[in-house]
């Protein structure tokens, strides 16, 4: 996390989407909703109920969302964190926020080539 220049936190470990349901990558997303009890309504849990989405932060078309969930599975398009990281992002990000999901090993590369350390 940043917030007016310095780094708040992170790095947090992350489940997203996995084959066929990507996590949209982008520097320019805003937070337009938050939810503290999320249920899916496209996609069931394990149990076959509509998936829990706790500390919900929406941020991208298709409800795309920061949340709390199991990590040892890939998620349905959103950014899952674990239920403390989750509770944090819930707590720091406010509406309107701009938020940046980036793929981290394209991101450093990119910054190596422009700082010519390739």
């Amino acid at each position: 996390m940043v917030r007016d220049g310095k780094v708040t936190g992170g790095p947090f470990r992350v489940t997203t989407g996995g084959e066929g349901k990507a996590t949209p990558v982008g520097h320019s997303f805003r937070v337009y909703r938050k939810e503290a009890d999320h249920r899916s309504g496209e996609f069931p849990g394990p149990d076959g109920r509509p998936a829990r989405m706790p500390w919900s932060v929406f941020f991208a078309d298709g409800g795309i969302a920061f949340h709390g969930g199991d990590l040892s599975r890939e998620s349905a398009g959103c950014v899952k964190l674990g239920a403390r990281d989750a509770k944090r992002f819930f707590d720091t990000l406010q509406v309107g926020d701009k938020v940046q999901v980036v793929n981290g090993s394209v991101e450093r590369r990119h910054r190596a080539e422009a700082h010519g350390r390739v």
